[in-house]
């Protein structure tokens, strides 16, 4: 489609790409004469602010107007969250600062420039540390700008680092300890030493936020007219009064095997009710589960402790019986190396210290992989009494799940693939078995997990790609069904991997469907053990690595789905394949890679 006339002479004249003209063609043909001095005003407020709308796909709230001057001093919070954890922190932080009366803002890493480095003089980091090391994907290219050589000196910075992990990882809080170092090593002050929280964060974030909040007013001047408190990236397409805190109980609606019995693992197709909760979601968010571990597993912790079920313990406010903790409140089938320090202080025994020792990082891993807490309090015996148990081990947290439909077509309903995680018990996973192992008269409480990163075009002329890798095709297929639904006309390209055709194709007769409707254009398949070689997914990535290169510099967007390894493995095979198309310049293929996502064209949802 061209650009009207009325609108440009030519678009020989416009100072725009190709792709650029072609979207604004489509934009303003569809908009009457209100919608256009409209959009005209919207075009004139950015250009005086000197900068570029989001990406589409990503909103933005409206610009607020401030009358404090523009060298006052403030507090910048930039956060890198994964699953909204670090963002929520900031969030936090913000409020306090902000309720103070001081001026303060809000910036996801990936907003976050060179330029505003370079003029900041107070600075907090709230980042998150996944998998073995690895940064949140907002936080990529502030690690690595901050880690390369472009890094500036940052003599007038004070700062403070609040870092989130999980210690049941050796890199526990890796990113925010990195940050921390690099930013000294750069010449900035710490305001605050570092913060490191694991999976209780309010233990950690509390006195952190009351520290920081009580330097912030002693470096910052109250005032009637600072900056109001926004986060550029609020969450859209998912609302409802269920959260993390009130969940709704969602009645189970059906469960489905979609891997055959032979298949190495097993995987269900889950269907919750949601109808009288009111959630909405958008294609690309989670469920949050909140699990309770399994009867039995309770009933082993307690016969290993020797302690008794009914003892009311006090924690952190709250008093309820030992086994109401162990059942709905604490971690039990995932170990970290707190709980094993304990465990050796109260007796533990030779063999644990073994383990502990700081060149066995590798042997613990792999013997943490393989235990949950009965096993560490059988095999390490060591005398607790009730509350230091309580005290000692982790919160249970909920389990996040890629929502597998959409609300277009499936309704107050929502669709997961669960993989099971173990069989036996004693060493089922939590939130699996939970969920897909309890018969479809069971509801689990679940709320909507909001992933504002992760979303469609909202062009739906635009192609997209899709690269996921057993349950990473779940939110895959609640895109397809969405522009489907939405009578999108760009094109739908999915890559999937898996062991084995036979066994793991999972949703195939449903892609089947999709490639002879035209829902889905195209299908590119990589089952890893089907052939002498192993073949996966970044293997058919470097096969089909022109096609896909020209619908992305088409304007396509792409979208990765799965396990960390696979996301790693993906990224190196795009930055291979851009730099050999760049003359081999691997420098030009990070930045041409970074900026995809700058925009919102290049998305990860990595676990």
């Amino acid at each position: 489609m061209s650009v009207p006339m009325s609108t440009a002479s030519s678009r020989a004249d416009l100072p725009l790409s190709p792709l650029a003209a072609d979207t604004l063609g489509r934009l303003v043909a569809g908009l009457d004469q209100a919608g256009l001095w409209w959009l005209s005003g919207y075009a004139a407020g950015l250009a005086s602010a000197g900068g570029a709308a989001a990406p589409a796909s990503t909103p933005t709230p409206a610009p607020v107007a401030t009358d404090a001057p523009a060298d006052a001093p403030r507090l910048t919070i930039v956060y890198g969250s994964q699953t909204g954890n670090a963002q929520r922190e900031a969030e936090r932080l913000g409020a306090a600062v902000d309720a103070a009366g001081l001026a303060v803002r809000i910036v996801r890493a990936d907003a976050y420039t060179l330029q505003a480095l370079k003029q900041e003089r107070y600075l907090c980091l709230v980042v998150s540390t996944q998998g073995d090391g690895e940064p949140s994907d907002d936080a990529r290219g502030l690690v690595a700008l901050l880690s390369g050589r472009r890094a500036p000196r940052l003599e007038r910075l004070h700062y403070s680092v609040f870092a989130l992990g999980d210690s049941s990882y050796p890199q526990f809080c890796a990113i925010g300890r990195q940050l921390d170092a690099r930013l000294a090593e750069l010449g900035a002050t710490r305001w605050r030493p570092l913060a490191e929280a694991d999976l209780d964060i309010e233990a950690a974030s509390a006195p952190w936020r009351t520290d920081v909040l009580d330097r912030a007013r002693e470096a910052l001047k109250p005032s009637a007219t600072v900056t109001p408190l926004r986060t550029p990236y609020a969450s859209a397409g998912s609302t409802g009064a269920a959260s993390d805190a009130a969940p709704f109980r969602a009645p189970l609606l059906s469960v489905q095997r979609i891997t055959t019995h032979h298949a190495a693992r097993d995987i269900r197709h889950v269907e919750l009710s949601l109808e009288g909760s009111g959630l909405r979601y958008a294609p690309g968010d989670a469920l949050g589960v909140r699990a309770r571990n399994e009867d039995a597993l309770v009933a082993a912790v307690l016969a290993h402790s020797g302690l008794d079920g009914d003892t009311e313990v006090a924690h952190d406010g709250t008093t309820r019986p030992l086994h109401d903790w162990l059942r709905a409140h604490r971690e039990l089938t995932r170990l970290a190396p707190p709980l094993l320090r304990a465990q050796l202080e109260r007796g533990g025994g030779p063999a644990l210290a073994a383990l502990l020792d700081p060149d066995a990082r590798a042997n613990l891993a792999a013997w943490m992989a393989t235990r949950q807490v009965p096993d560490v309090l059988r095999e390490h015996p060591a005398e607790w009494d009730a509350a230091s148990l309580v005290a000692a081990l982790r919160p249970l947290q909920p389990r996040l799940y890629s929502i597998a439909s959409s609300q277009a077509v499936v309704g107050d309903e929502a669709h997961l693939a669960v993989a099971m995680v173990g069989g036996a018990p004693g060493t089922r996973g939590v939130a699996s078995w939970f969920l897909a192992g309890r018969g479809e008269e069971a509801d689990a409480p679940v709320y909507v997990e909001a992933n504002p990163r992760f979303r469609l075009p909202a062009d739906g002329h635009r192609d997209i790609v899709m690269i996921g890798a057993g349950t990473g095709v779940a939110p895959f297929r609640a895109f397809v069904q969405e522009r489907e639904a939405a009578g999108a006309r760009g094109h739908n390209w999915l890559f999937f991997g898996a062991p084995h055709f036979r066994t793991d194709f999972l949703y195939q007769l449903e892609w089947q469907r999709a490639l002879k409707t035209g829902a889905l254009h195209r299908l590119d398949l990589a089952f890893s053990r089907d052939q002498a070689e192993r073949i996966y997914v970044q293997h058919r990535l470097r096969e089909h690595a022109d096609a896909l290169l020209g619908r992305l510099r088409d304007g396509a967007h792409l979208y990765v789905c799965g396990s960390i390894a696979m996301g790693r493995d993906v990224d190196e095979a795009l930055v291979e394949r851009v730099a050999q198309a760049a003359g081999g310049d691997r420098e030009a293929a990070i930045e041409t890679i970074a900026g995809w996502q700058a925009e919102g064209r290049y998305s990860r949802d990595v676990y």
